[in-house]
């Protein structure tokens, strides 16, 4: 988000080598219309912005499809002050102005790594839950994408609790997990995803064709 198109070139003249990164310039007041394309990442420079970072940040954070977007801040502004009502306003980083591109390089591709990692992480409480399922779906269905959505849960799963208590049925929610990770991933399709709806209700999206298979 910038009013000033330096930036954006910059960044897009570092990253010209990845085709996987593309960065596009938002003005202050077309925030909203920017959300709801729900970027990997959002950039804000405050220094070329009409309003302060830390509104930008709520707005970002109250958007539902966006509440766990990363969010980078860059500012000329060094107070501590400054920099802990940045970070409250729940933004993911804050670099300061003038900018070392090298670094926020490597901070960016940190970010977006970190966040395709998450996706595959399977334990019972780290797979993505319902916002991450929703923001995945329509973002994939803004972008026209062909994909198959599979619905899993367990049979009889709460007679299960019922007999063998909650502990042990906790057990078998990391196991199918797992399992379904295991599956969903182990052609390494970079985009297929897994998410946890709760209790033993899971949701897988894939690419594959081979969908029967998985």
């Amino acid at each position: 988000m910038d009013d000033d198109e330096n930036l954006k070139n910059k960044l897009n003249e570092e990253f010209k080598k990845d085709d996987n990164y593309k960065f596009k310039q938002i003005r202050t007041e077309e925030i909203d219309v920017a959300l709801k394309d729900i970027p990997a990442l959002i950039i804000v420079n405050e220094d070329t912005i009409s309003e302060k970072a830390t509104e930008v940040c709520h707005k970002i954070r109250n958007n539902d499809d966006n509440s766990i977007t990363p969010v980078i801040v860059v500012t000329s502004e060094y107070e501590r002050e400054h920099k802990l009502e940045i970070l409250k306003a729940a933004a993911t980083y804050y670099i300061k102005n003038p900018l070392d591109y090298e670094y926020l390089y490597y901070t960016i591709t940190n970010i977006i790594n970190l966040l395709y990692i998450n996706r595959k992480v399977s334990p019972l409480t780290n797979l993505p839950g319902n916002v991450q399922i929703q923001a995945e779906m329509k973002k994939r269905l803004l972008k026209k994408q062909f994909f198959v959505m599979l619905y899993i849960d367990l049979d009889n799963f709460k007679a299960y609790n019922d007999v063998y208590g909650f502990s042990n049925g906790d057990e078998i929610i990391k196991f199918t997990a797992r399992t379904i990770s295991r599956n969903v991933h182990s052609k390494c399709e970079d985009n297929n995803f897994v998410g946890h709806i709760g209790g033993d209700d899971f949701i897988a999206i894939v690419e594959d064709e081979d969908y029967e298979r998985i």
